[in-house]
């Protein structure tokens, strides 16, 4: 069976370990502009939780319709804690075990894990944006307000952006150390043959 170098060894444990950051750092991050708020508006979405100007943002959106924004309307927040510690306990394992397969499977599941989440993120935000109550205060037909995946976006008179906080960056570092480190154990195992 295939084992991993002692290199390849230590970068699978620090990418697993930074993952740790995801319970003390946001991940995720919505900001919006617009004339009257020129200081920016902001949300932050953490592993079990969001903060910042959640309820100044989910008064604006209840004028055009869009429901108010609640911890209760994310189911993930129940699991992702136990997501993220599996992910960070398979990645120590494939540490310590010492197996190329691993590394493979360690691999697979951070991209399946990445894609999940955002095609949950764009499934929560298409029904936000487009599940209007028809009596709001503000009602334009055939208007929809799904906030960008990942970019920005105009949105009547705001601007918003969406994108990872400090948390989403050191996973995508994290990420980006277990594929680098998968390629370089493929091509150094080639180059040896």
């Amino acid at each position: 069976m295939k084992t991993l170098r002692p290199l390849s060894r230590l970068v699978v444990a620090v990418a697993a370990l930074l993952m740790i950051s995801a319970y003390y750092v946001p991940l995720w991050q919505i900001l919006m502009w617009a004339p009257q708020y020129p200081e920016g508006l902001e949300m932050n979405i953490w592993i079990n939780t969001i903060s910042g100007d959640v309820k100044v943002i989910s008064a604006l959106n209840h004028y055009i319709g869009m429901k108010h924004i609640e911890v209760e309307m994310f189911p993930e927040f129940g699991y992702m804690i136990y997501i993220v510690g599996f992910l960070i306990g398979f990645g120590l394992l494939t540490a310590l075990l010492n197996r190329r397969i691993m590394l493979w499977v360690f691999s697979g599941l951070l991209v399946a894990t990445a894609a999940a989440a955002l095609i949950d993120f764009w499934l929560w935000g298409y029904d936000y944006g487009h599940n209007l109550d028809p009596t709001a205060a503000i009602n334009i037909p055939g208007m929809s307000y799904q906030p960008p995946l990942i970019g920005t976006k105009q949105l009547l008179n705001f601007t918003a952006f969406s994108g990872p906080a400090i948390g989403g960056w050191i996973f995508i570092v994290s990420g980006m150390l277990v594929l680098a480190t998968l390629g370089f154990e493929i091509y150094t195992s080639r180059k040896k043959v």
